[in-house]
């Protein structure tokens, strides 16, 4: 289990998996102290929708999931994807994002913080924003079509490299950009910088290895006093 440095707060809990635990309800349970039942995950389908909850409930088809309900767990799964955690900490507003190329080309994360914005009155000079494990540029080759899409999208940066006539796309450097694009003060944003495809016998990988098998990042605001 992986805890980010910048969302270290007696506010709330969050935290990045791996293949110890993985999405497992009982040691999501264990591990953050909210019930399992407490604990949202939407389905994912790559898309760009963002869905606000108020508790837990019935899942909807969506990437990214924004509460400032206290006593909720919301959380996304991954296998290369990145999992991004976002806290709001005037307002105390939190949101579990899910981006893979597709989401990131849709501008995601963005889309997220207009939610959190437009909802919450949320202003970026608070918004605190996690990257957790991922596929990296080291191993993450695509096709020029993708790195374009994502390029649309995100502007010019070091997130596309190109070695030996191959293209190789880092999908964390790439919303840490679009982050910065939308006001986000450089100094509030983490990163793990572990690559999943790197690590197999630490993290899941699709890319690696086809698996269904999948870890997560999760974030909560607690309840009672702080």
């Amino acid at each position: 289990m992986i805890i980010p440095g910048n969302l270290k707060t007696r506010r709330l809990t969050a935290f990045f998996t791996d293949r110890t635990g993985g999405v497992d309800r009982g040691f999501l349970s264990l591990a953050s102290g909210f019930s399992e039942d407490a604990v949202y995950m939407p389905i994912q389908r790559h898309t760009d929708r963002v869905v606000v909850i108020q508790g837990p409930g019935r899942p909807e088809v969506a990437d990214a999931v924004v509460t400032s309900a206290a006593g909720v767990l919301i959380g996304v799964k991954v296998a290369d994807c990145v999992p991004i955690l976002v806290y709001e900490r005037r307002n105390g507003v939190v949101a579990a994002v899910h981006a893979g190329w597709r989401g990131t080309a849709r501008g995601i994360l963005g889309k997220t913080l207009e939610a959190m914005a437009d909802g919450f009155s949320s202003r970026v000079d608070d918004i605190v924003i996690a990257f957790g494990p991922a596929i990296r540029g080291c191993c993450y080759e695509v096709g020029e079509e993708t790195a374009s899409e994502v390029r649309a999208a995100t502007g010019e940066g070091g997130y596309i490299q190109r070695r030996e006539g191959r293209v190789y796309l880092d999908l964390v450097l790439a919303n840490m950009t679009q982050a910065l694009s939308t006001g986000v003060p450089e100094s509030n944003l983490w990163a793990s910088g572990e690559c999943t495809y790197c690590l197999p016998g630490r993290f899941f990988s699709y890319r690696y290895s086809k698996t269904l098998e999948r870890q997560g990042g999760f974030i909560g605001l607690r309840t009672g006093p702080l």
